[in-house]
């Protein structure tokens, strides 16, 4: 893929407020305003909350499996490259080295995440995906307003969460904006795959 490689930093894992069991990580542009909403599981947002807190688990957790097996075995991760969404699924790969050797890894995009943070290195997408995939925040909307709308938009996103489908693009680019408005990243990524797959 011929498009620009931009940073990425991990801004908020965020809870559904119109799903249980529902989280979203939030990849922030290093340098810009674009956010990539990532749905994950529990288990995967526990893997990440966990890094990113500094806990330290009696025993470890898988993730902090992993990143024992690589230290043993001199395997080095050098990056995380989100490098592809299909049907709303990202891909993930881990850039690795070993000696002289640059090994690319194969994994979800939330283990991947998990040991990004565990190792303290960067995270990456193409410009592609961040143009198809990102949401731009509107920084100029004040907090105060974004709270007071924020029970309106939850009983809207109630009410519509049946189906995407039925709704108009115009519809739906105003129902993404009301849920950006109250940070729920998870109900923002299924509107924006929704206006994804009409295009």
């Amino acid at each position: 893929m011929s498009s620009k490689k931009l940073e990425l930093e991990i801004v908020a894992l965020s809870h559904s407020v119109t799903q249980a069991h529902s989280y979203a990580v939030v990849l922030g542009e290093v340098n810009g305003v674009r956010k990539l909403p990532i749905v994950i599981g529990g288990f995967e947002a526990q893997a990440i909350a966990v890094a990113l807190e500094n806990m330290q688990p009696t025993r470890p957790l898988t993730h902090d499996l992993m990143k024992n097996m690589m230290l043993a075995t001199h395997l080095q991760l050098l990056e995380v490259l989100i490098h592809r969404i299909h049907e709303g699924i990202f891909y993930a790969k881990l850039i690795c080295q070993s000696g002289a050797d640059t090994l690319e890894i194969d994994s979800r995009t939330s283990d991947a995440l998990a040991l990004a943070v565990r190792f303290d290195t960067p995270i990456y997408t193409f410009e592609s995906i961040l143009d198809s995939a990102g949401l731009q925040m509107d920084e100029s909307v004040p907090k105060k307003a974004a709270a007071e709308e924020e029970k309106k938009s939850k009983i809207k996103a109630s009410a519509t969460d049946t189906d995407l489908k039925k709704l108009t693009l115009a519809e739906l680019n105003k129902q993404l904006n009301a849920v950006l408005e109250t940070e729920d990243y998870i109900k923002a990524a299924q509107i924006r795959d929704e206006i994804n797959s009409r295009k």
